[in-house]
């Protein structure tokens, strides 16, 4: 049986490289991209704590569920506005987006 400091510790990795890869990266997928790893960082605290602590009650599948869905709602419009800015500039450089000046 795994511990739950083994998945804590798988976690804690994918949502320091989710933090460097939106911090490190100016293309705007690739943020995208390590916005959806920490997230799935967080489902993977959730279900370890929901399956050590309270394995019985479904709250924990609940609440990754619902990560889960806001993910795929913040990349729908995520990519949405990447596409309509790409369009409009014809650039996913962030460094180089800047809506504000004509």
């Amino acid at each position: 049986m795994v511990s739950l400091s083994a998945y804590l510790l798988v976690a804690a990795a994918l949502f320091c490289t989710g933090v460097y890869g939106v911090l490190a990266r100016r293309n705007a997928i690739a943020i995208l991209m390590a916005i959806e790893l920490m997230l799935n960082a967080v489902n993977i605290t959730l279900v370890a704590f929901w399956r050590y602590l309270h394995p019985a009650a479904t709250t924990g599948q609940a609440f990754a569920l619902f990560v889960l869905v806001v993910a795929a709602a913040e990349a729908a419009a995520g990519l949405a506005l990447i596409i309509s800015t790409y369009r409009n500039r014809e650039t996913v450089d962030v460094e180089n987006i800047d809506l504000l000046k004509g």
